[in-house]
Formats: C-alpha cells, sequence, structure tokens
C-alpha cells in the first residue's frame, strides 16, 4: 500500500550530539538521520516559512482560526440530529471527480457511514452531505493518477479511490455527464494546506485515513453485513484512473481553484 510518504521509520539524532562510529554502525547508515546544530528546524521546512507561501495558504478560508473547528462542530451536530449517528473522525481532503474535477471536501467516518460533504468555508455553512454507507465498500485503490494516452489534461501526484456496490461500473449517461452523483466511487487526494500546520497535516494525511477507513470497514460489516457480499475490503496498489480527454472544464477550475473557499481578491473604486 502507498503510505504518501509518512510510514518510513528513521532514528533521529539529538541536536549538538556527536556519533561515534560504533553508533552509526549500530543505528544503520541508511536509516540515519543526523539533525545539524546547524540547520533549519523540521518545521521549517515542513511549513510554508517565505511570504509568498504564506500569504498563498491564508488564501483558503479553511485556514482561518477557528474555522475548520466550526466546520466539526456544525457537521457533527447535522450528523447527530439527521441520523442518530456518532462522527469518529473528521478530515479535510480534497476530491476528484469523474471529471477530474477538484473540490475542497469534509469526509467524516462515523459508525456505519462515510460522508463526504461540501462546506462552505466563507458563509461556515453545510451545503451537501452524500451519504455511503461503510458496509458497501469493497475495494480501495491506491496510487498515481493515470489518464488515456491522447488526454490533453493531466494531474500529478497520489490518490485514493473508494469503490462500493462491488465496483458497479458507471452508465454512459453518468460517465460523460459532468454533474453527475451517480456513479459508484469518490477519489481523493491530499489537500493543498496539509502542510500549513501539524493540525492540518494531521486531517489531511490520507495514509491515515485511509487505515482508519479500512478498519471503519470492517467493523461495520461486522456490524451489518450486506446480503451476497464478501466481507472485508480489497486495497490494492495500482494506478488510479481518471478518464478524461480535452478536459477543458477541469482546465480552467482547477487552476484557479474553483473548488475550494478561496479569497479571490477585492474589487473597489
Amino acid at each position: 500500500m502507498s503510505d504518501f510518504g509518512d510510514n518510513q521509520e528513521y532514528q533521529t539524532v539529538p541536536m549538538g550530539t556527536e556519533l561515534d562510529e560504533r553508533d552509526k554502525e549500530k543505528a544503520g547508515d541508511e536509516n540515519l538521520v543526523v539533525i545539524n546544530p546547524t540547520a533549519p528546524s523540521s518545521k521549517a521546512t515542513l511549513y510554508p516559512n517565505s511570504s509568498a507561501e504564506q500569504f498563498a495558504v491564508r488564501k483558503y478560508f479553511v485556514t482561518r482560526p477557528g474555522a475548520f473547528d466550526q466546520a466539526m462542530e456544525d457537521l457533527k451536530a447535522h450528523v447527530t440530529l439527521n441520523s442518530g449517528e456518532t462522527a469518529q473522525s473528521f478530515w479535510l481532503l480534497s476530491e476528484i471527480d469523474h471529471w477530474n474535477n477538484e473540490r475542497e471536501r469534509v469526509v467524516i467516518i462515523t459508525d456505519s457511514t462515510l460522508l463526504i460533504c461540501k462546506y462552505d468555508f466563507i458563509m461556515l455553512s453545510c451545503l451537501q452531505v452524500q451519504r455511503v454507507p461503510l458496509s458497501i465498500i469493497d475495494h480501495l485503490c491506491l496510487g498515481p493518477f493515470a489518464f488515456p494516452e491522447r488526454s490533453l489534461d493531466r494531474r500529478q501526484g497520489e490518490g485514493l479511490r473508494i469503490y462500493w456496490n462491488k465496483q458497479r461500473e458507471p452508465s454512459f449517461f453518468s460517465r460523460w455527464n459532468p454533474w453527475s452523483v451517480d456513479v459508484p466511487y469518490a477519489t481523493f487526494t491530499e489537500h493543498p494546506v496539509k502542510n500549513s500546520s501539524e493540525t492540518f497535516r494531521t486531517v489531511c494525511q490520507m495514509s491515515t485515513f485511509t487505515a482508519e477507513l479500512v478498519q471503519a470497514v470492517q467493523n461495520a460489516q461486522r456490524k451489518s453485513p450486506e446480503p451476497d457480499q464478501t466481507s472485508g475490503v480489497a486495497v490494492v496498489n495500482q494506478p488510479v484512473l481518471i478518464e478524461t480527454y480535452t478536459g477543458l472544464m477541469s482546465f480552467v477550475g482547477n487552476r484557479n481553484k474553483l473548488g475550494y473557499s478561496l479569497a479571490r481578491g477585492s474589487f473597489g473604486f
């Protein structure tokens, strides 16, 4: 399974500590990270440190103080009121639809349901919720994004695709309708603000989300097994195919981040 760069273990050495030859041999050179006291701290490399990077991150309304906390409170109340369930965890991810359009989403794992929420971080309100019972999720695919050979619209990076209803193929109309929601899978990648702070690094981490989702699906299937459904969820490493060719709509939308609650400048005289 792809771990998105977070599962490799390293042995660190406290700042200012000198290593002798026996310590180096014991630790193993290939897994040893020596922290140089004169080098920048690890946070300097993890979080944006230039004014340009900080400004780019602050343009996302989700990074405003209290915005994500308010979203969790609103959605927690929504879940309790509408289904009587208990939210187990909240995640901030980017959803990639079947036409390669990228959209900001808050994803919630409850006892029995995966909730994919469209939340407006400007008005602090929930606009749409897609409910997927955990018991019908049967297949997870992790890997780099892939496109048809002649596709003009491509993206880099890795994604996670969640299949349900026994990987049922979408209909012809659903596949070629950019606004269709009748697609039996959902595709996610990490949110652009994932490295802006420790909090967002936690809620945007794809490997942790995947591990928790697998555990939740297994628990839900034991409690409420679906008829004619094999228990368990298959997790495979393979390219995540997005079947777009020209992709003009996603090209414009993704480069302008139209799927995000984003500050887009002011207009006035």
